[in-house]
């Protein structure tokens, strides 16, 4: 099966439904996505296929094959994801920082999607789980950009 990481082309001959995170992390050593619940509840495992989130513990090998995949590792690849990391920085949103790259990912996606988005909408995006709890933070940032007038995401 060809698969389209981060703009790179990998060959792998896992079974279609062994799930996307274990190729990721394990076949291509791209160990910045995390496995944190193995249910798709806690959003560590976020990355972007063809640019939505999707949890990669429950998702199949086969039904991403051709499709473009973002993980962590490139996001600062993307105006809108460097945007992010930088205002993650600013905001010191990351404590222990296990969850943070699908926190990254999500917001980089709502962004993308809609450059200004209201509280509703980040609550909404933002739903990935943080065991440190900096989901003020998390929002801080997300509003600090999205409050950017005149800027392009």
């Amino acid at each position: 099966m060809n698969l389209q990481i981060n703009s790179q082309s990998y060959q792998v001959t896992s079974d279609g439904d062994t799930p996307l995170l274990w190729i990721i992390r394990d076949e291509l050593g791209l160990t910045g996505t995390k496995y944190g619940c193995g249910l798709a509840q806690c959003g560590a495992c976020s990355v972007l296929v063809d640019g939505e989130v999707v949890r990669s513990c429950v998702t199949p090998l086969d039904s991403v094959v051709g499709r473009q995949i973002t993980t962590i590792e490139a996001i600062e690849n993307d105006p809108v994801g460097k945007r992010v990391v930088t205002a993650w920085v600013k905001h010191q949103v990351p404590q222990c920082g296990y969850c943070q790259s699908g926190q990254v990912v999500a917001a980089t996606a709502l962004l993308k999607e809609t450059p200004n988005p209201s509280d509703e909408e980040i609550a909404a995006a933002m739903i990935n789980l943080c065991r440190c709890g900096t989901y003020n933070a998390i929002k801080a940032a997300v509003k600090d950009l999205s409050s950017k007038e005149g800027e392009t995401l």
